[in-house]
């Protein structure tokens, strides 16, 4: 599946939204890609997820045991993908502000994927790489639907993307005037 086809979905999902958003890495962007419209339609979401799999099976990456998702937004496409790849799914959350595998154990030198659904600039992934690593997990790769940084976030292991989409993002103290113009919106969940 190819960066068009990628948006193309969303955007028949109506899931590519234009404003001031706060992104969940804290930057500022006109363009917030809102993963839940998608999800909400499991036909979308398992092309999407199938073709992540088959991406990920074409990198070469070897035995995966589990595919990981941090929680909220990862959750929903690290299970469409762990299905296709025929692996269990689990997921990280947030305890004490910092990810942690709650609900779970993993054996250690687990092989694990993690899954998440937008990259802007790495952070959950590389905090959920950090997470499995504790636990003794081997992290082979992170994959996401869509990467708005555009092969620029360091996510701190190979990431495969469905799409690349850059879409710039802005410190707040140097937003263009015409997005500083517009009340922002803060839509993501890293605070949940």
């Amino acid at each position: 599946m190819k960066t068009e086809e990628v948006l193309a979905i969303f955007r028949r999902c109506g899931a590519i939204l234009e404003g001031h958003f706060i992104l969940t890495s804290g930057l500022h962007s006109p363009v917030f890609l809102q993963k839940a419209r998608v999800f909400m339609h499991a036909a979308e979401t398992e092309l999407l997820c199938r073709a992540l799999a088959d991406r990920l099976r074409a990198a070469g990456l070897g035995r995966i045991d589990y595919v990981v998702g941090p929680a909220i937004g990862g959750i929903v496409p690290a299970y469409e993908t762990a299905r296709h790849l025929g692996v269990p799914s689990i997921w990280v959350e947030r305890e004490q502000g910092r990810f942690r595998l709650r609900r779970f154990e993993i054996e250690r030198g687990a092989r694990v994927v993690i899954v998440e659904d937008i990259v802007t600039t790495g952070l959950s992934i590389r905090e959920t790489v950090e997470a499995m690593r504790e636990m003794g997990a081997e992290v082979v790769a992170a994959a996401c639907l869509v990467d708005r940084s555009a092969g620029k976030a360091d996510v701190g292991v190979p990431l495969v993307a469905l799409a690349q989409y850059e879409v710039p993002a802005y410190p707040a103290d140097r937003l263009p005037p015409d997005l500083a113009a517009i009340p922002a919106v803060k839509p993501g969940s890293r605070a949940l």
